[in-house]
Formats: structure tokens, C-alpha cells, sequence
């Protein structure tokens, strides 16, 4: 029989479904296990080494010198693209869902096309983008090789040798994996400088605002989602802007000429300004005017990030530093972080400065980016994982009871194994402290100072992925089987029923591969304990600002508290916190207050982990399927800090959002797990 802990486990999972499936649930304390299995319930687990899709990836590039400097300099039209490439090869790790390239070209003549783009949502996208692009080039020079490096005819009849380029990865976070969602977005008219393209990594938490607002406007919007919304905002605000400008000329220069004068004199600090006051959520956008002006706005709390160089023949704007350093050379000294509330502009002649388009709000720059989601090669998320792992180091003596001797550490890999060097550092002092310690208070006989000295905390590398292996591939019937065997493990490395093993990961977040494959692998090891370390704190909340983490019924530790409740006779307060999100949401009052961390305050950081550490243990016919001890260490949210202080965006740890909207968010989730909608809240 099914304890109440397991019942309201499988409960909350159910429910959540139950719209999806269309099975129709009896109330709560309905529940037998005769319904439980009839519904098809599945224990409650959560993984690590989560597939979390996140952030995209953008870059903007600009060519300050003509068209035919690079040829000549370089000996190849290609320069640019070959650049671009590069800077997306570098970002892939932030979007392989699909990719997009737009490039425009500068002051040729009417009736040649001056906007080209390309998109892909192929398996490699990066790679059939610019395969596509170089068989242009190569289709155009294989009958014109007289030509292939002459810039003015390189520009007038093949596409893609424009001076300013964009590029796009996507992660998707929302709607499906089509190409009319992939960026670039392109916005067309028969006017030069009313052309807007547009790529981002952004959400925004009050598309729905946005959307009304166009239609305020008098805009007939195609779409709902906040790509179409901010792209026809910034593109309506821009018509106005060379209407103002057109007005103001108008009768003092004529046509063609007054079309030069207009896209001399718009100003694009003031189209963002006017565009942008009113979004509420995380952003870095990339825009060009197809006059060749071109831009990168952050969002007010920088919680998006953007980086740029500039020297005498490019400025560059990327998602992440690396990317511009390996591209460029460029010293990492020489990459400013574009400010939080300022845009990037580029002119049509290539001059460049930061301005501010919209006040700026207490930086909250996001954390993820420094556990998880950036390229560990950038020194300052280096340096930062690493102090990750050291702090780490205290709980984790504690949990072993400081019995190094019998302890073996580990990680997974592959983003975790910068943060385990960091914690392997940390060891190595305690172990030297220790050793003074041991000298300083008294005459060692010989054989014991050759063991103090020598002695190593015992490192092996336990778990590895084959990334050979498809689960995807074969049917649900054997999916878990398949899971299981996605990772594989080193054997006789460990002594049976003595060793504890210390397994490092970035998160802990939901999933099934903690229970289907891992924590199932360790134990055929026959350690006697096996200890899950996170160098992230606890996920409880969504997040609305770039991440694919929008539904509460995702985070272990949200299930481990509802089980919590439920244990301690406290399942008032879901019903507390529940009317409270709903007469927010439904008076409009949401963006005030997260109820929700009502649910968490009962509790500790510690009773919260053990809870987790319970939930994942494997179980068969409701029996816990493990010979070792499982236990859980995540990150404190106050080490988070001290290991990133220039990054305390850490709203899906503590449930404080940098924006109203945030708080819309949560509530609206919460709400929506309550009635079993397994819908994103925003």
C-alpha cells in the first residue's frame, strides 16, 4: 500500500497531467492504489545533467571598412563570413534548435537586392546555414572567376557580401521547431530605412500588454508571441521616427536625395526608447536598419547578457566573451559588457558609441549563466565555477563525516567539471590544514608523517556519457531501458560497502535520470553511500526570462515541499497560497507579490535536500530499490553569491524577481498547477 508521502507524490504528478491524458482523477483522499496504478502513476523523480534549454545565442558584426578593404587585406571575399561562423560555432552551446544569418549591404544601386538571410532548423543548423551561403558564392565565381575579387561586383550580384551581418541561435522555449520561429525576423518595406531586421535572446513576461498595445496602435498583429510583438513595436516606432524626420526635411531637400537626409538624421536611441519602456522582461536584442544602422539593446536589469570590441576594421557584439576572443584575438581586456539599460549603435557609417534608452534598474545579471549555461573558457565564470566547488567543500566533509579515507569523488560531465576542480582545491587546503595541524601537535612516529603527507583525497572519474546512444529513437516501451544505459561507469574503482561516493553536478533540476540511470549505475558499484552534490542551490521557481524552466511542477525541490506539507499536516497553506494567486491574477494584482514563497518558509534548506534525496531514491512496487544510502548537498544561495557578486540574478532560487512581471509569473504558474493546466505561464 502506497504511503501518504508516495501518495501525494504520485497525486501532484497526476494531477498536473491529468488534462493532457484526459483521465479524469478522483479527488485527493480518493486515492487508492487500486486508482493510482489505473491512472498509470509513476513515482515522482527529478534528474541531473538536465536538458534545460536556455538562452539563445546572438552576434552582431559590422565591417567599418568598404567591401573591397577586406579582399584585398585578407585575400577573400569571405572575411566576413567566415567571421560569423566562427562567432556561432563558439555560441552553439546556447541554441541548437535552429539558426539564422541576415546581412545588408550598403549603398548599392536601386533594383539589387540589399537584405539577404538564411535559416535552419536542420540537425547541424550552423552548417547548413553557411553551406548554403558558400555554395552561393562558389554557384556565382564558378562562371565569373574574373570577378571574385571585385568588391562592387560581389555586391551587386551576390548575396551576402553586405557590410553588416547578424547572426542567430536558438534555443526554443516556446512554439514549435519550425523556421518561422527562428531568427533573424525581418520586417519589409519598399523604403530603405523602414527595413528592420531583428534577432534576440529575450522573453517577455506581458506579451499579452504588448500585443494590445499594437493593437491600439491600429496594427493587425500576425502572431501572439513576444518576437512578432517587440519586432513590430520597435518596427512602429521606427516608421514614426522617419515620418518625424521626413517631416522636418521635406521642404528643403527632394527626392532621391531627401531619403540620404532621413537616414542621416534617425535617431535610434529615441525609436528604443519610445519602443521599450514599456516591456517587462529579460533582453538583448540585435537590430539593422536596412539603411545599415544597427544596434544592441539590454534589458534595464542586464539580466541578458551582451559583450562587444571594436577596433578599426569591426565592431562586434556577442552572447559571451570567448566567442569575440577566439574570433578576434582581442585581449579580454579590450570586451566591455554593454550596460544594463543601453543600447550599442552602430551608424551607417560604421561609427559606434553606448547610450541609454531606458532607466536602469539594480543589475541582476543571471546567475545561470555563470553555473551552467556560459563556456567555462570565459577567466571570470572559470574562476567563478571553481569557488562554486570550494564552498561546497564544508557540507560535503560534513555529509561523509570527514572520512576522506573512505571516499571516492566523482562528477558528471561535462559542464560540472570545472566547479569539481574547484571542490578537489578545496580538499586539498583542508587536507593541508590538517596536516599542520597533525605536525604542529605532536612527534609523529615515521610511518604516520608519510601517511599524513602522502595522503590524496581519492579522485576517479566514475561516469561518462555515450553520446552515441539515442533514446529518442526506439519506442516508450523501452525508452527506460535505454535511459538507463545512456551513461556508463568505471567498475572495481570502489570498495564494496565501505566507500561513499561524492558525485558532482552544475543543477538538480526534474527528470528521470537521477532514478532510470544513474543513481542505478553508482549502485551497482556497492558503495555504502552514495551523495549527490549540486553547485546550484535549489530550483524552486520559474523562470520567465530566457530559460525553459516555466512550470513549477517540474522542480524536485517544489514536489519535495508539496510532500513536506502534506507530512507535517500543513496543506492549508497550498490552499492559502493558491486563493491568494488566484484573486491576484484574476484582479490584476499579480505582479505585486510571490505568494508562492509562502511554501518554503516552513522549512530549511537542509530538510528541503533530504526530502529531494528520498524522492529520487529509485523504487520498485513502492520499495526502495537501492542498496546504498542516498543523500543531497545543493549550494547555498549565499555561497551562489560570494562566488558570483557581479551576478545575483537568483530569482529561481529565492523567488526574487528582478521584474514585476516575474511575480506574474510565479503566481500564474502556481495557479495553473493547481488546475492541472500543463501550460507555460506567460
Amino acid at each position: 500500500m502506497a504511503t501518504p508521502t508516495q501518495k501525494l507524490c504520485t497525486f501532484v504528478c497526476l494531477y498536473t497531467e491529468r488534462f493532457r491524458r484526459g483521465v479524469v482523477l478522483p479527488s485527493y483522499n480518493e486515492l487508492s492504489p487500486t486508482a493510482l496504478v489505473r491512472a498509470g502513476a509513476k513515482p515522482g523523480n527529478a534528474s541531473m545533467s538536465d536538458a534545460i534549454k536556455h538562452e539563445c545565442g546572438i552576434v552582431l558584426l559590422r565591417l567599418r571598412k568598404p567591401y573591397q578593404y577586406y579582399i584585398d587585406k585578407y585575400g577573400t571575399p569571405l572575411y566576413a563570413v567566415n567571421k560569423l561562423m566562427l562567432l556561432m560555432e563558439k555560441q552553439v552551446n546556447r541554441g541548437q534548435d535552429g539558426a539564422g544569418v541576415a546581412n545588408i549591404k550598403l549603398d548599392v544601386p536601386p533594383g539589387h537586392r540589399y537584405i539577404s538571410r538564411y535559416r535552419s532548423v536542420d540537425h547541424q543548423p550552423v552548417a547548413d546555414v553557411f553551406g548554403k551561403i558558400n555554395k552561393k558564392f562558389a554557384k556565382a565565381l564558378k562562371k565569373n572567376k574574373e570577378n571574385a575579387r571585385d568588391a562592387k561586383w560581389l555586391q551587386e550580384n551576390v548575396a551576402f557580401t553586405g557590410e553588416v551581418w547578424m547572426g542567430h541561435l536558438r534555443y526554443g522555449t516556446h512554439g514549435a521547431n519550425e523556421i518561422e520561429n527562428c531568427h533573424p525576423m525581418l520586417r519589409q518595406s519598399n523604403w530603405r530605412s523602414r527595413n528592420l531586421v531583428m534577432a534576440g535572446n529575450f522573453n517577455m513576461t506581458n506579451v499579452d500588454q504588448l500585443f494590445d498595445k499594437l493593437v491600439s496602435l491600429g496594427q493587425h498583429p500576425k502572431d501572439f508571441v513576444d518576437t512578432v510583438t517587440v519586432m513590430e513595436k520597435i518596427g512602429h516606432f521606427l516608421d514614426e521616427e522617419n515620418q518625424r524626420v521626413f517631416d522636418r526635411f521635406k521642404g528643403i531637400y527632394e527626392n532621391p536625395d531627401l531619403s540620404d537626409i532621413i537616414e542621416d538624421n534617425i535617431d535610434i536611441q529615441r525609436v528604443l526608447h519610445r519602443s521599450c519602456r514599456d516591456f517587462d522582461g529579460g533582453y538583448a536584442m540585435v537590430g539593422m536598419t536596412g539603411y545599415g544602422a544597427s544596434f544592441v539593446a539590454r534589458d534595464p536589469a542586464g539580466i541578458r547578457p551582451a559583450y562587444y570590441y571594436a577596433d578599426d576594421e569591426v565592431v562586434v557584439v556577442a552572447s559571451e566573451k570567448p566567442a569575440i576572443k577566439t574570433a578576434f584575438n582581442a585581449d579580454y581586456s579590450q570586451i566591455q559588457e554593454i550596460k544594463p539599460g543601453h543600447a550599442l549603435i552602430v551608424d551607417k557609417y560604421g561609427e559606434y558609441d553606448e547610450y541609454q534608452f531606458i532607466e536602469p534598474i539594480e543589475k541582476r545579471s543571471c546567475s545561470f549563466e555563470r553555473i551552467y549555461f556560459s563556456r567555462a573558457t570565459d577567466p571570470d565564470i572559470y574562476n567563478e565555477r571553481k569557488m562554486l566547488g570550494r564552498l561546497l567543500v564544508p557540507q560535503i566533509l560534513e555529509e561523509v563525516n570527514y572520512d576522506l579515507e573512505n571516499t571516492v569523488f566523482s562528477y558528471i560531465p561535462n559542464t560540472a567539471e570545472t566547479a569539481f576542480f574547484g571542490m578537489v582545491e578545496g580538499l586539498e587546503d583542508y587536507l593541508f590544514k590538517q596536516r599542520k595541524k597533525a605536525i604542529m601537535d605532536g612527534i609523529l612516529f615515521e610511518k604516520d608523517l608519510e601517511r599524513v603527507l602522502s595522503f590524496r583525497p581519492r579522485i576517479e572519474k566514475l561516469v561518462s556519457k555515450d553520446v552515441k546512444l539515442r533514446t529518442f529513437i526506439t519506442d516508450d516501451t523501452h525508452r527506460d531501458e535505454m535511459v538507463a544505459n545512456v551513461y556508463d561507469t568505471t567498475y572495481e574503482v570502489v570498495r564494496k560497502g565501505v566507500d561513499t561516493l561524492v558525485v558532482l553536478d552544475d543543477s538538480i533540476v526534474r527528470g528521470t535520470t537521477l532514478e532510470k540511470s544513474i543513481l542505478r549505475m553508482l549502485d551497482r558499484l556497492e558503495p555504502k553511500k552514495i551523495v549527490i552534490v549540486s553547485s546550484a542551490p535549489q530550483i524552486r521557481f520559474p523562470d520567465c526570462y530566457g530559460i525553459d524552466m516555466s512550470k513549477v511542477k517540474d522542480f524536485v525541490a517544489f514536489r519535495a515541499v508539496l510532500q513536506l506539507l502534506n507530512e507535517r499536516g500543513l496543506n492549508n497553506i497550498v490552499d492559502e497560497v493558491y486563493g491568494q494567486a488566484v484573486a491576484a491574477v484574476e484582479t490584476g494584482n499579480a505582479t505585486a507579490e510571490n505568494y508562492v514563497k509562502a511554501l518554503f518558509e516552513p522549512f530549511t534548506h537542509d530538510e528541503i535536500s533530504r526530502k529531494v534525496a528520498d524522492i529520487i531514491t529509485p523504487r520498485r512496487n513502492d520499495q526502495v530499490d537501492l542498496k546504498a544510502e542516498v543523500a543531497v548537498i545543493y549550494q547555498t544561495v549565499e555561497n551562489l553569491h560570494k562566488a558570483c557578486p557581479n551576478h545575483s540574478g537568483d530569482w529561481y532560487f529565492t523567488g526574487n524577481y528582478p521584474t514585476p512581471g516575474g511575480n506574474k509569473v510565479v503566481n500564474k504558474s502556481f495557479v495553473n498547477f493547481m488546475e492541472g493546466k500543463v501550460v507555460r505561464a506567460y
